[in-house]
């Protein structure tokens, strides 16, 4: 029986929907909020949850199921949100829900059924027996669940041959279920242009997380797929070649897929917690590769002074940020830019993310002594024109670094420092020379990504006063700014894609006396912004003005100067 929630006692407030909203998925955590606030019940409880948010309630005894809402129904839908189609007319199908809190989850399924979302709220017991009431048994499960599909979602396939050893272990790993779970998530983090996955073992649940666009966003599963965390780990471990039997120390392995006719390239990481061993996997998808300055948002003014630094015949060029600034894309970006045949190019990485095409890559190996510093050596008896590194960690290797910049070598690299000038500061605390640091650093480049706003979703706003911090640039401000809305394209996010900010320091006499002598950092970057130098803030509300960001973007990533 369905009832119409309004008819039940007083709302909720707004600091208790979201301690519900946050224990949703956990009965015992709702159970002792209901206890605490004097519910009889969890199941009475939601029972309000649903008349605080406006919404139908799924009554206790079974309601008259229109079987034709399910013909064609996307039956993953079901296993990915914990929903049950109830009702289907042609514009809006009514859905009974567990978790009323799921606005993204509504918006994904109303994309992929093109039709309005009503929910009905239920407990997740009510809708695990709609589910196995009318889908069979099996369909309880997760194995069965998947058996169901319809279709094989994301085509999928291993680029290498994988070992399986013939333990149980292994055995579990192997079975068509777990094979296609694995699958599905690797699929789906790759459709939503997810760089990292994280697949992480709480107690009594499995959270999965994709980090979208540098913010990780959190994908709803059914309490049945608990029992599978560890054959999926296990799954990835025999993927990644990493030892299967080995749950007391961390792993690292490579997995090579196709996906959709897309190849793939997946860093994994397994570390054993307290409950489990957890995976986090970086994905890099060679399809989206674009090495292009002018495709990563430098202002023009940046984009000309970059292209000089970056030709020069010897020198240091260092990129700084924090890891997942975008680095590696920028330092790539510029090799691509100066390679030609009559140059020659090597890098060195830890490790290499992308192959990139008519330069010579060498992977670091510790374990065989082969480190940045010990590599760096070695190929300056190979005659390259110009070398990368792809981080300065310790003196062996900024002295290295200096000597091939001293030898007419042109040498890019990474730092990590919050600014550009505090990057003559970090050489010189690593024991390199004062006097050699002024000599042979020709410019830094500091560097954070915000988010773009979603171009079919952005909306425009007029900020109030307070709205806006103190150091933007307000007598610049015609009137309106730009805010992030949501819709199918951007996952309801408001966002799509990333772009960079930059400050980019050019060293010149004055910059160089002052790191001779040791001078602080914020001395350097006075001297810069004097010399011309715009700082990550400010590059950052030049792109707010133009209406490619948020202001909320700008504050996330950098602070005021």
């Amino acid at each position: 029986m369905i009832t119409n929630a309004n008819s039940l006692g007083p709302s909720l407030e707004t600091e208790q929907l979201r301690q519900i909203a946050e224990a949703i998925r956990n009965p015992v955590s709702i159970a002792s909020l209901a206890l605490q606030w004097d519910f009889e019940s969890g199941q009475s409880l939601l029972e309000r949850v649903a008349r605080t948010l406006g919404l139908e309630w799924l009554g206790s005894e079974e309601s008259e199921i229109d079987r034709s809402a399910l013909d064609g129904f996307p039956l993953k839908l079901i296993h990915r949100y914990e929903i049950f189609p109830l009702e289907r007319a042609d514009s809006w199908i009514r859905l009974a829900v567990s978790d009323p809190f799921a606005f993204e989850a509504f918006d994904s399924i109303a994309s992929a059924v093109s039709l309005e979302v009503r929910p009905v709220v239920a407990s997740p017991e009510q809708v695990r027996q709609l589910i196995k009431r009318h889908l069979g048994v099996g369909a309880e499960t997760v194995d069965g669940l998947i058996a169901l599909q319809r279709q094989q979602y994301g085509d999928v396939e291993m680029l290498e041959d994988l070992d399986l050893d013939g333990s149980e272990d292994a055995e579990a790993a192997s079975q068509a279920s777990v094979v296609r779970l694995v699958n599905e998530i690797l699929s789906e983090a790759i459709e939503a242009r997810a760089s990292d996955i994280h697949i992480e073992a709480q107690e009594g649940t499995l959270k999965i997380r994709y980090r979208i666009d540098g913010v990780l966003q959190r994908q709803s599963t059914p309490p049945e797929m608990n029992q599978f965390q560890a054959a999926i780990v296990s799954r990835l471990k025999i993927m990644g070649k990493c030892n299967i039997a080995e749950k007391r120390v961390p792993q690292d392995g490579r997995i090579k897929l196709r996906v959709s006719g897309r190849e793939v390239d997946i860093r994994l990481s397994i570390i054993p917690m307290l409950h489990g061993e957890s995976a986090v996997m970086r994905v890099l998808d060679k399809s989206n590769l674009s090495f292009s300055l002018r495709g990563i948002g430098m202002s023009e003014r940046t984009y000309e002074k970059f292209q000089q630094l970056i030709r020069l015949p010897h020198g240091i060029l260092l990129v700084t940020g924090p890891t997942g600034s975008g680095k590696t894309t920028t330092l790539y970006s510029a090799l691509s830019e100066i390679k030609s045949e009559d140059s020659k190019i090597i890098t060195i990485e830890d490790p290499i993310e992308y192959q990139l095409e008519g330069i010579n890559q060498i992977q670091v190996q510790h374990k065989v002594g082969l480190t940045f510093a010990a590599s760096l050596r070695a190929i300056l008896r190979h005659d390259p024109d110009v070398v990368l590194i792809g981080e300065i960690r310790d003196l062996e290797t900024a002295q290295n670094a200096t000597q091939a910049s001293l030898t007419g070598h042109m040498v890019f690299s990474t730092l990590h420092t919050n600014d550009a000038a505090g990057s003559y500061m970090r050489l010189c605390d690593m024991g390199v020379e004062p006097f050699l640091v002024a000599s042979t650093v020709e410019g830094v480049l500091a560097q954070r990504l915000v988010r773009r706003l979603c171009a079919n979703c952005r909306q425009t706003y007029v900020p109030k006063s307070g709205d806006l911090p103190d150091d933007f640039p307000h007598e610049r401000l015609t009137g309106t700014l730009w805010k992030a809305g949501g819709c199918e394209q951007c996952r309801g996010t408001g966002y799509r894609g990333r772009m960079g900010i930059y400050e980019l320091l050019v060293a010149n006499q004055e910059i160089r006396d002052l790191a001779t002598q040791r001078a602080p950092s914020n001395l350097i970057k006075d001297a810069a912004m004097r010399a011309g130098m715009q700082t990550l803030r400010s590059d950052g509300w030049d792109k707010v003005l133009a209406g490619t960001t948020t202001v909320e973007e700008v504050l996330r990533v950098s602070k005021a100067d």
